[in-house]
């Protein structure tokens, strides 16, 4: 005889907001932010490392598109992030952010 399961929508939405799924997509965030600390270029001059030091990770319960489930988030808070990330004109991209989530969002 088969195994029966009936989902319950506020079982799962209980199971994703749970304190141990936000401690694990939490986990996962500060895997993927000290990968992008590893790789984060570091200019030479008087704000040097400032980039590399300006990572942060933060969760929530209640994130998502529908508010119902944790997550995690990995950033950094420098001014210029998006431009050393993307680029400019006479800057290449390093994707910093990409190549972390990339290489420790297997963990």
């Amino acid at each position: 005889m088969a195994a029966r399961f009936k989902m319950k929508r506020k079982g799962v939405g209980q199971m994703l907001r749970m304190p141990a799924m936000r401690a694990e997509m939490l986990r996962r965030a500060e895997v993927i932010k000290g990968v992008a600390v590893a790789m984060s270029p570091v200019y030479r001059g008087p704000t040097g490392g400032h980039y590399k030091a300006s990572w942060e990770t933060s969760s929530t319960a209640r994130g998502g598109r529908n508010r119902d489930r944790a997550t995690a988030t990995v950033r950094n808070a420098s001014y210029y992030a998006r431009w050393v990330e993307y680029g400019t004109e006479k800057v290449p991209a390093h994707h910093v952010l990409l190549r972390a989530a990339q290489i420790g969002g297997r963990n």
